[in-house]
């Protein structure tokens, strides 16, 4: 890329930017505008796929909900993107995108915890 394309996106990047993993349990906390009324929805689920670099970086969240599965993506740098809490960190992740979560139903969808260490 050009160099005054990559230092027009660094400075326009957040500065708070959330740390987490693919295989991540996450909640997102989005900024909804409805008419003049501002209120925060959380979305909970799993991190199946992050994509993208810079301002154009973006993840997929994936979560059931009533037996149907629900996925939404978010970009990283959006300003509607309040925050995005981590709630279970699991190892034994393998793959830098989870799909096959899609196929899987009920238990099958979890992932094995990391199994802690004397140093954590």
């Amino acid at each position: 890329m050009n160099r005054t394309v990559i230092e027009v996106e660094r400075r326009q990047m957040r500065e708070d930017a959330p740390d987490f993993l693919v295989g991540d349990t996450v909640n997102v906390h989005i900024k909804i505008v409805e008419g003049d009324k501002e209120r925060t929805q959380v979305f909970n689920g799993t991190v199946i796929a992050r994509r993208g670099a810079g301002t154009r970086e973006m993840f997929t969240v994936r979560r059931i909900v009533q037996g149907e599965g629900v996925e939404r993506t978010f970009p990283i740098q959006s300003p509607t993107l309040l925050k995005v809490e981590v709630v279970k960190r699991p190892g034994r992740v393998r793959r830098a995108k989870l799909y096959y979560l899609r196929q899987r139903v009920g238990k099958q969808t979890r992932l094995r915890e990391r199994q802690a260490t004397k140093a954590e």
